[in-house]
């Protein structure tokens, strides 16, 4: 601040000496926006303004007063440029001084007070909390808050994002723990809400116009840009966020809601109406509004997702991110998929083909293993069928083995896996030369012909073969991986492919 000695020598080197701002401040050891409100803060008086030195701007300022009233939010940089389009032949410090002098300034807005009637009006909205990790998924954390404008109690509940499902669940979950549903919702322009707005002309969601119809309230947007409108749940969010979710902690979704709903019964309800004169708290004016409430219907909406699914050659369909498995009769048929929070079904037509537990990761395979063995029994049996073929191509004896085996009454399944792996481990011939041994000597089976190989096998002194350990998933152990040849790897050393055995 300065004294009044010096905002006058500032006003009398500027007006009647004609010193600019620069010059005032450099000699006067002062920042230029101090001379600039000097000279602003008592601008000459109305008798001196004819007496007054005329400045350069003058025959603009009628030019800048008419413009700046057409449009009040105009830049000084802009009028300077129209004005010395004009002839002005001053610098832009000037101007810029008479427009701040001059524009017009915001009118601050007045706002009416909202009273609600008990069982009026309720305002809803989203409270955005973060991100958060499940799994491999990142997740959104966000908070369904419905606020009853008169009792001011609440219903918060927390969610994994704010699609359509979510914010109807909210909308059951809250008419049911407050025991009815207000007259009016009020909401801000959301997308689950508003599809399309033109003026006074909205386009609602088909979703909230059923939930409306199934719970006879009505939804009332409120203005764009208009939020103080929805002030109540908007204040309310702020309080959760300052008072229950600053600086806590929790291990899962269903960890966070159920301290959320004590927090709820415990503080926010014990506290007292904002403008109650009688004192009472949220809880004990939430008993009194209640029964001026809608009532709830027989029952309750439903907000499952429902859409068309199907698979690919796979038992498996896609749903947020994750797989869940499906009859393998099943595969490539339209089906119906229907989620919830907790579960997703596959329905065929109006029979319930899979049930599974949702999951929020993202990448999961959520298998029935009833699935996936009735469909490992099947292509077991097609690959049993494909080993004999591949076991009689591979060795000529075996036909005759075969044969032997099926005439004893065996497992020819089990006896075709084993021979295979001789024919795997000690080679096409000698398991084939091996088999004709056996057979000369009326020993039928596997092991006699592993007994016969390994015979031979110590005799040339060959190091034993390691068997091949594979997991217990029949989609392993059951998955054929051709053999390629490897003489492309001997040309790329330079040696004679003829020559290796």
């Amino acid at each position: 601040m300065i004294g009044l000695e010096v905002r006058a020598r500032i006003r009398q080197l500027h007006y009647a000496e004609g010193w600019p701002v620069g010059t005032i401040a450099t000699q006067l050891g002062l920042h230029h926006d101090t001379v600039e409100a000097a000279l602003e803060d008592a601008p000459v008086a109305s008798a001196d303004r004819s007496t007054a030195k005329p400045t350069v701007l003058g025959p603009y300022t009628d030019f800048i007063d008419v413009t700046l009233k057409a449009h009040p939010r105009l830049r000084a940089t802009r009028l300077f440029h129209m004005v010395k389009a004009r002839g002005y032949l001053g610098g832009y410090e000037q101007v810029k001084r008479y427009v701040r002098r001059v524009r017009p300034g915001p009118q601050a807005e007045a706002f009416l007070r909202r009273n609600t009637l008990p069982g009026e009006e309720a305002q809803v909205d989203w409270g955005s909390f973060g991100k958060v990790r499940v799994g491999r998924a990142t997740r959104t954390l966000s908070c369904f808050v419905l606020v009853l404008g008169h009792s001011r109690a609440m219903y918060a509940r927390f969610f994994l994002g704010q699609t359509m499902e979510c914010f109807l669940q909210g909308h059951v979950q809250a008419f049911e723990a407050l025991g009815g549903v207000p007259r009016n919702l009020l909401y801000d322009n959301l997308k689950s809400v508003v599809l399309q707005r033109a003026g006074d002309v909205i386009h609602f969601h088909p979703r909230i116009l059923e939930a409306a119809g199934h719970y006879h309230f009505v939804p009332k947007p409120c203005a764009p840009y208009r939020g103080n409108e929805k002030g109540k749940v908007e204040r309310t969010i702020r309080y959760l966020r300052d008072s229950f979710f600053s600086a806590r902690t929790f291990h899962s979704l269903d960890d966070v809601n159920r301290q959320l709903q004590r927090w709820v019964e415990e503080v926010a309800h014990q506290r007292r109406v904002p403008g109650d004169a009688s004192g009472r708290t949220v809880a004990q004016a939430l008993e009194a509004e209640r029964s001026l409430l809608l009532p709830l219907p027989a029952h309750p909406l439903p907000t499952d997702v429902v859409r068309p699914a199907a698979s690919g050659k796979t038992p498996y369909v896609r749903f947020d991110g994750n797989d869940y498995s499906i009859p393998e009769g099943l595969v490539r048929r339209p089906l119906t998929l229907v989620a919830s929070s907790t579960t997703v079904r596959l329905l065929d037509g109006a029979v319930e083909a899979a049930s599974h537990v949702r999951s929020w990761d993202k990448g999961a395979v959520v298998e029935d293993a009833s699935h996936l063995a009735a469909l490992a029994r099947r292509k077991a049996h097609a690959h049993e069928l494909r080993g004999r073929d591949l076991l009689r191509a591979r060795c000529p004896h075996a036909e005759q083995l075969l044969q032997a085996l099926t005439s004893r009454g065996d497992n020819l399944g089990n006896h075709t896996v084993k021979l295979l792996a001789l024919a795997d481990r000690y080679g096409s011939a000698e398991t084939d030369a091996a088999i004709a041994e056996t057979l000369a000597r009326g020993a039928l089976g596997p092991a006699a012909v592993a007994h016969v190989l390994d015979q031979r096998s110590r005799k040339r002194g060959a190091p034993p073969p390691l068997p091949l350990v594979l997991p217990d998933d029949p989609r392993v152990r059951e998955q054929r991986v051709p053999q390629h040849s490897l003489n492309p790897y001997d040309a790329l050393l330079g040696r004679d492919t003829e020559q290796v055995p």
